[in-house]
């Protein structure tokens, strides 16, 4: 099982109040977790975010920070969770992750979701309207194109008329999909090389329910369930450090380092492929505590 870490973005990530990590903490960050041997580095696609009281803190662009990323290590993969299907038209997205490719040398994980937070919509001007609709739409022109393939495509919100990527990426790029409702979860089964779930602590019937349901999905599109691999995204607290938990008690997992390492244990026998770890905080030293439970394995 390979284990990844959610770099820290934005305003809630800092320990600075009021301020957004630094470029220089961020890289900071992830070459610690290339060094300390993680497996993967993990992107959020968010312009800000609205709290119910109208406080706006802010983020980083996600692609332009993951181009920094694959230029700044030289083993993780990359990965997105996810790139929102609205915020930018499906061809450029595949282009961009062409360019990625490239500039990674084929460590890029395409993560992909529908998007979910109005805010941001409203604020940049985008149509929040049939996101689903929008996003099945945009998988029929991104996937292709990122598998190697010419598209056309005339679609109610997307349209593609002889689109190729040109240079085609050198390197197979998985494409991941976020979900969790049937047909979402169908659009995973159809489309991706990858599935993706969150948030959670410990392995719970939760977590299982939702296995079986994307088993049952994958069964209903023909797919062979070995074809694509299971990844599920944690949120992991450092009880002494004592940070407002973002998950709440069902969705994150609070104990000791030896009880981690348990846990990680509890995940691998699930036969999850890939872990992606958001750390609270979202310093290094919670890093550190992560890969000594990684250690105790």
């Amino acid at each position: 099982m390979k284990i990844g870490v959610v770099v820290p973005m934005a305003e809630a990530d800092s320990q600075v109040k009021g301020q957004t990590p630094s470029w220089p903490s961020l890289r900071s960050f992830a070459l610690a977790a290339e060094a300390q041997g993680l497996d993967s580095l993990w992107v959020f696609d968010h312009f800000f975010d609205k709290a119910k009281d109208g406080t706006v803190t802010g983020q980083h662009e996600a692609w332009t920070v993951v181009s920094a990323l694959a230029a700044v290590t030289d083993r993780v993969q990359i990965g997105t969770l996810v790139m929102c299907s609205s915020f930018r038209s499906p061809a450029l997205v595949a282009k961009m992750a062409a360019a990625v490719d490239e500039v990674s040398d084929g460590r890029l994980i395409l993560g992909l979701g529908a998007g979910w937070h109005d805010p941001e919509y409203y604020a940049f001007g985008f149509p929040k309207d049939h996101r689903v609709d929008r996003f099945e739409e945009a998988l029929e022109i991104i996937v292709p194109l990122v598998r190697g393939q010419t598209v056309s495509f005339e679609g109610r919100y997307h349209q593609a008329r002889d689109a190729v990527l040109v240079p085609a990426p050198s390197h197979p790029i998985p494409v991941l999909i976020a979900s969790f409702g049937p047909r979402m979860l169908g659009l995973t089964a159809r489309h991706a090389d990858a599935w993706n779930t969150a948030w959670f602590g410990a392995p719970d019937q939760v977590l299982q329910g939702q296995m079986k349901a994307f088993d049952e999905a994958l069964s209903a599109e023909g797919r062979d369930p070995t074809g694509v691999s299971r990844t599920v995204a944690i949120i992991v607290n450092d009880p002494a450090a004592h940070v407002p938990d973002p998950g709440g008690e069902d969705s994150s997992f609070s104990g000791s380092v030896d009880e981690l390492a348990r846990a990680l244990d509890a995940y691998d026998a699930l036969d999850i492929d890939h872990l992606i770890v958001l750390v609270q905080p979202l310093t290094e030293a919670s890093l550190g505590r992560l890969t000594s439970a990684i250690a105790l394995r």
